[in-house]
């Protein structure tokens, strides 16, 4: 196990440390050093200075402890001031708040809320209707509303009314210190509820301030969900602990996102690879100024050499590539963008406070070894354990036991490693298809498809087949046509150096719709197979 992090404070200041590992500190800290100072602002102007934003998520927390006292409340609202404040006065609590993804339809909310003992919904505008669903559908008898819209329910109180009334004073803290609950985005189950407490969260916060020198000067823009945990934790938090300035984007448009780089001197973005292909294509048509973006944060899926050398020319060439999973905090590791000229394509190596390896592949908890690592070049299942990770899921000790081994953390993520000990990943161990005895990760595939010319995006699936147990099939999305080439198609994949025979697809299919995604970025590869290939 690595000690970077205690072995900077040392023994003599272990009372200091212990505090520090708290994110309210950290939060506290930045209030008293830059109190004047812009904390964010929203797309249309408003703005919370660090002393303001303080003292509300002060004033909140009294007044969410006087209505629930030592229980979570769940949060339904878009990327905002509501969400942040939300965040900030339940780790002034010390009780979790339950981060809803706001995408999601109520019943599925409703399902999310039943493990986490959420006993308040605070909710906005924009989910106002789903809001009061949900209140319906659940044992969550009181709501909270953020915004204009008349809500004529009995169980339910104006967010801005309780937080003028609510005391400023200290507020009284719970001893588990936590942060609150994400949930996992997984495409083939429901999502999985994760606890993180204060501790965990500072660590992945000040890991990714390291990561990325940010600091007081910094300006970034916040254009993914704050629910999921790499907003949270490798965007939000570590941008407001350093006392640098938010710019709120509620919804996704490329556009919009790069008219705020342009009109707040926007430094930072962070954006999935779904999300940074449309922001290259709208920047190399519109040619926005962006001359002050210095760093762009990626990761959620696989990023292509194509895509980081598109984003480094119509962009910055500070392109972070970062890897990790919701129930591993932030980011597992990260590439700095020095290393993609000779590493293209590379998740770097293991981040500051993560021990990381690939071992040989386990399909049980009994067959794991986490001493069976893999040599340079072959490719196993990455497993990490560091400080910051969860402990486990909320109520699921099912999962939970298979996930969390040994005090490893198994990812499910197959990779390799070169000679350098650079990583990269290759594909999911669930998303593996076995033909004909060999192992094929469809994510390989993907990438050379990509290459040819016309096809914006590609997802290969394996179909099943009493010959080969299962043949190769794939989906490419063609640029706004379907007249396509596929014989053509066929020979480019069979002439391609970096393409076995065997990993050849035997079945094309064309779209000139966008894929089907998770709003992480992740390939929906169920619903592929039941939209193209009646699987």
């Amino acid at each position: 196990m690595r000690t970077i992090i205690i072995n900077v404070f040392g023994n003599r200041k272990h009372t200091q440390a212990t505090k520090l590992m708290k994110y309210t500190d950290a939060f506290e800290r930045t209030v008293r050093c830059h109190p004047s100072k812009a904390a964010f602002v929203t797309y249309d102007g408003r703005s919370l200075t660090y002393d303001e934003l303080g003292e509300r998520t002060t004033r909140l927390a009294n007044a969410l402890n006087e209505r629930v006292a030592s229980r979570r409340i769940a949060t339904l609202a878009l990327t905002g001031s509501t969400a942040i404040e939300a965040m900030l006065a339940s780790q002034k609590r010390g009780m979790g708040n339950v981060q809803l993804p706001f995408r999601d339809s109520p019943g599925a909310i409703a399902s999310m809320l039943r493990p986490t003992e959420a006993k308040m919904l605070l909710f906005d505008d924009a989910n106002a209707e789903k809001a009061v669903e949900v209140l319906d559908r659940t044992e969550i008898n009181t709501g909270i509303h953020a915004g204009e819209k008349a809500i004529n329910r009995d169980d339910v109180e104006s967010y801005e009314e309780i937080v003028a009334e609510a005391s400023a004073n200290p507020v009284e803290t719970n001893p588990d210190h936590e942060h609150g609950v994400f949930y996992t985005s997984g495409t083939t189950s429901t999502p999985k509820a994760v606890l993180f407490d204060q501790k965990q969260m500072w660590y992945g916060s000040t890991q990714v301030i390291m990561e990325m020198n940010i600091d007081e000067t910094d300006t970034a823009l916040v254009t993914t969900p704050w629910y999921h945990m790499v907003t949270t934790d490798a965007w939000i938090l570590p941008h407001l602990q350093a006392g640098a300035t938010l710019v709120l984007q509620p919804d996704f448009d490329p556009g919009e996102s790069l008219r705020l780089v342009e009109d707040y001197d926007v430094t930072g973005l962070l954006a999935v690879p779904t999300q940074l292909h449309r922001l290259v294509e709208t920047q190399a048509i519109e040619e926005y100024d962006v001359t002050t973006l210095s760093y762009v944060r990626t990761g959620g899926s696989i990023v292509t050499d194509r895509l980081v050398q598109k984003a480094s020319r119509h962009l910055t060439d500070g392109i972070y590539n970062t890897y990790g999973l919701t129930e591993g905090g932030p980011n597992l590791t990260f590439a700095h963008p020095s290393t993609q000229e000779n590493h293209t394509g590379t998740i770097g190596k293991e981040s500051f406070t993560w021990e990381i390896r690939v071992v040989e592949i386990a399909d049980s908890n009994e067959a794991f070894d986490p001493t069976a690592i893999v040599s340079p070049g072959e490719a196993g299942e990455l497993i990490a354990r560091g400080p910051g990770m969860s402990d486990g899921y909320v109520d699921n000790p099912e999962a939970t036991e298979r996930t969390y081994v040994d005090g490893w953390l198994r990812t499910g993520d197959c990779a390799e490693v070169d000679d350098e000990g650079f990583l990269y990943i290759v594909g999911r161990t669930d998303n593996m298809i076995v033909s004909g005895g060999e192992n094929i990760y469809p994510e390989e595939i993907e990438d050379v498809l990509e290459t040819y010319e016309g096809i914006e995006e590609a997802a290969v699936v394996g179909l099943k087949d009493e010959k080969w147990g299962h043949r190769v099939a794939c989906v490419v999305s063609a640029n706004g046509s379907n007249t396509f080439d596929l014989d053509d198609l066929d020979q480019f994949c069979k002439d391609h150096d970096q393409l076995a025979e065997f990993k050849r697809p035997r079945r094309y299919e064309v779209t000139t719709e966008p894929l089907p995604r998770t709003d992480t970025g992740t390939i929906e590869r169920e619903t592929i197979l039941v939209k193209f290939f009646d699987e």
